[in-house]
Order: structure tokens, then sequence, then C-alpha cells
């Protein structure tokens, strides 16, 4: 098997531990404030890291905490966008706006790092960016603060995806993982202390879910997603990423009983046609031929 699909393959298992999480949060937000619910959750993951490599730090050099800072601060903006976001607007608006990222990783990829992307890639993002549409699209879909916070997100989440595949071939993968994560706790505790008053979790679901998204969407997903993106480029992750919604749908409906209807349920399904689309070398092959 290809290293790509097997890459390809670990990102996807990325974005079901994300797409768990969405549900979970957005459950833990009601009783938690969102920097003091990243401050415990990023706090836990950099305390997990550090204990399990802790000898591999004495490798870190200052390539390494240079690239990392950048990766972490793309990263925390992205968090903190979506999370205060998730606030103010629906689990819905939040799905789609933050899917927008596949749209941007593919432009951004043009402008900045004169990337160009691969037809089926192309076409890959199209059936997406209609099926996160479908998806997310209800008659009260209304733009208001929530979602810009949402869009900025999607920007965050663009450049995260394009720095660490800048990065990680550059670096050890591992210890990037370790300096973007504590450059996000940094931040999260920053942003508790100053913006919010410091507080015990309390409510129910609240430390299942900063335990859960600690340990697997934090820890186990950026590991998986740094040594993945050697192997992949930007545009196929952020493809991938887009079925985020997909599994947040499927999780909803198992565990908070929600329903799709027959258009987000078509959406999900061009979602994945373009994944899968954008494995494969129709263009190349018959080009070949030709």
């Amino acid at each position: 098997m290809k290293k790509q699909i097997i890459a390809d393959i670990l990102l996807l298992i990325v974005v079901i531990f994300w797409g768990y999480s969405f549900v979970a949060v957005k459950d833990a937000l009601v009783y938690i404030s969102p920097f003091n619910f990243l401050a415990y959750r990023f706090t836990i993951s950099f305390l997990i890291l550090i204990v399990i490599f802790n000898k591999r730090l004495a490798k870190l050099n200052k390539e390494t905490i240079i690239h990392g800072i950048i990766i972490g601060t793309f990263l925390f903006f992205a968090y903190a966008f979506q999370t205060v976001g998730l606030q103010y607007t629906t689990a819905s608006n939040g799905g789609f706006i933050t899917g927008f990222s596949v749209v941007l990783v593919p432009v951004f990829s043009v402008l900045f790092i004169k990337s160009k992307p691969s037809t089926e890639s192309i076409i890959g993002v199209i059936f997406a960016s209609i099926g996160l549409y479908l998806l997310t699209y209800n008659n009260d879909f209304e733009i208001n603060k929530g979602d810009i916070l949402i869009l900025f997100c999607a920007v965050a989440v663009a450049f995260h995806i394009l720095t660490v595949d800048r990065y990680t071939v550059k670096n050890d993968s591992i210890l990037l993982t370790v300096v973007q994560i504590g450059v996000v706790t940094f931040f999260s505790l920053l942003s508790a202390g100053i913006l919010e008053t410091p507080a015990l979790p309390k409510g129910p679901g609240v430390w299942e879910a900063i335990i859960i998204t600690s340990i697997f969407a934090t820890v186990g997903a950026y590991l998986i997603q740094n040594i993945a993106q050697r192997f992949t480029s930007p545009t196929h992750t952020a493809l991938i990423f887009s079925g985020e919604p997909v599994f947040a749908g499927i999780f909803g409906y198992l565990l908070l009983n929600e329903r799709l209807n027959d258009g987000a349920i078509f959406g999900c399904f061009l979602i994945l046609s373009g994944m899968i689309i954008s494995e494969l070398k129709i263009f190349k092959a018959t080009k070949n031929k030709s």
C-alpha cells in the first residue's frame, strides 16, 4: 500500500476523533467557559506528551521550537475562534464554516507556497464544498458574530495545515507536536486567566469531554497529523478534514438522537465522494495514455 494512502487513512482516523469531540465540546460548553475548557484540555495533553517523550526532548533544537511556535499559534487561534464562536451559533453553522478550510487550503497553497493542486483534488474540493453546504444548511441559516468568529477559525485551520505541511518534513514530528501543543497550552492558560475566571470543571460530561479530547482528539490526533502529512499534500489533508461534520453528524445521531434530512445525507455522500476522487489519478492516467 502506498505511503500516501496509509497517511490518508491515518488522517481519516483523526477526523473520526474530531467528529466525536465536536459533539462532546458543544455539550461541555454549557457548563464551562471556552478558554477554561481549552486550558484543561491542552494542559493535560501537554503533560501526557512530556511524560511519554521526556527523553526525546533532549534533541529539541531552535529550528523545531520556532516552527512549533508558528504552527501552535495558528492552532490556538483555530481552537479559540471555534470554541468561543460555538457559544453564539449553531453546531450546523459551526461545522460548515469550519469546513470552509477545505476551499481555503488550495487557494492559499497557490497564493503563498506556489503549489498547484491536482485536477482530482480540485474536483474533490468542489464536491466537498457543496456537500458541506448541504450537510449544514437549514432555513435558519443567518450570519451572526459566532459565524464570523468561526470563519476566522477556518482561516487559522487552513494556515495550520499549510504550516504543518511546510515544517514537518524539516523537523522531528513528535517534537514538533510537543512544541505546538505547549504553545496552545500557554495561550489557553493566559486567555483563561485574563478573559475568564479560572474554575474547576463542573457539570455532567465535562470531565469526560476534557479527558477524551485531551487524549484522542489532541495527543493522538496531532501526532498522527504531523507524521502523516509528510506523505500527503495539504489539499488532500483539507479534503479529509472536511469529513469532520460527517462524523459529527453520525455521533450526533448515535449519542444525541439528532436526525439528518435528505439534503444532509446527500451532502455526506458528496463529501465522501470528494475524498475518494482526490485519491484517484484519473487525469494523470488519461494523460499518460494519450
